[in-house]
Parts: C-alpha cells; sequence; structure tokens
C-alpha cells in the first residue's frame, strides 16, 4: 500500500525533495509526541496498560527506576523528534500532507513498532527479562511479548490509538516546505 501511494502521480508531483521544514518538524514533532505520551500515560493511569515508555526507554541506561523516568522522558522526546524528522522526509518526498497519511504512517510505525519491536526488546534491553530465561533471573522488567500483550490486553489498541494521534498531528500541522 505504501509503494502505491509512493507511486501514486498525486504524490510525487514535486520529485524527490526529502529536506524538512525545520521549523515546522520540531515544533510539531514535540507537540505531536506530547500528544502520544499523554494518551500512553492517560491509558495506564487507567489501568488500560501496564507499559511505560519513559521507564522501558530510562531503564536501558540506569536501574534507577526515579532516574529512569526522567532519562526515559528525554529519551522519548529525542526519539520523538528523530520520528518526526522522519515522517516529515516522507511528507517532502510525496510533496503533500494530510492528517490521514499521517495517521496512516503512525499506523505502520506503531505495528512495526508491537509487532516487532516490542518482542525483540528482551534481547537488546539490559534490565528485561527474557521470556525464555531462567525463574531467577535479575531482571527488573517482564518482557512485552507480541504485541506487547504481557503488558494488558489493551496495550496494542492504546499504543496503535497514541501512534495514530501522533501521525495525526504531523500530517494536519507539519508546513511543506516551498519550492
Amino acid at each position: 500500500m505504501m509503494f502505491a501511494l509512493w507511486q501514486s502521480a498525486e504524490f510525487t508531483g514535486r520529485g524527490l525533495d526529502p529536506h524538512p521544514h525545520w521549523d515546522s518538524v520540531f515544533f510539531w514533532g514535540f507537540v505531536a509526541t506530547v500528544a502520544m505520551t499523554s494518551l500512553l500515560t492517560i491509558g495506564q493511569s487507567l489501568r488500560l496498560t501496564r507499559m511505560s515508555l519513559p521507564l522501558l526507554l530510562g531503564t536501558f541506561v540506569t536501574g534507577d527506576w526515579d532516574r529512569a523516568l526522567v532519562y526515559g522522558s528525554g529519551l522519548h522526546f529525542a526519539i520523538g523528534w528523530v520520528f518526526a524528522v522522519l515522517y516529515a522526509v516522507t511528507f517532502e518526498t510525496w510533496g503533500r500532507v494530510a492528517w490521514w497519511l499521517g495517521a496512516l504512517v503512525g499506523l505502520v510505525h506503531g505495528t512495526f513498532v508491537l509487532a516487532v519491536l516490542m518482542p525483540l526488546l528482551p534481547s537488546m534491553h539490559p534490565r528485561i527479562a527474557s521470556e525464555h530465561g531462567a525463574p531467577d533471573s535479575p531482571a527488573m522488567l517482564e518482557p512485552p511479548g507480541f504485541l506487547a500483550l504481557n503488558y494488558g490486553p489493551r496495550t496494542p489498541l492504546i499504543t496503535l490509538a497514541a501512534h495514530l494521534v501522533y501521525g495525526a498531528v504531523l500530517g494536519m500541522f507539519y508546513r511543506l516546505r516551498v519550492g
């Protein structure tokens, strides 16, 4: 589907011009990350999921849970900006931006995170237990499993919704570079 969008004449009017509008990408990347993080935090607060991305990211660098939340929040916003640049390059390449295009990219992004990255996380993360590890493992965190279902049955829905909103915000407000 993405390949069909790529080849569509409607999306290639400006040709391949992957340079983003930096002011727009950094501002709206920050706003999109705030919206995404807010949805994930609300989902966790309402006990719809046990997943905390700041905690998962922060425990990559420290075993101190309080500091992990601070470091993880910083990492999450930095990663949010990196992905905002990738989304913007995609929009610039297509020569078109719309909320639904952003949401579509967000859906692909969220699906990849849930189906590919979450199951791989225990092999990369020093403080997540392996699903195949011994019960006396020193790991601090439970492995997320496929679609992060170990963090609750609603985790995939919350995660996809957050990624859809992230993409929709960027798609709605990002300004294409002129010329």
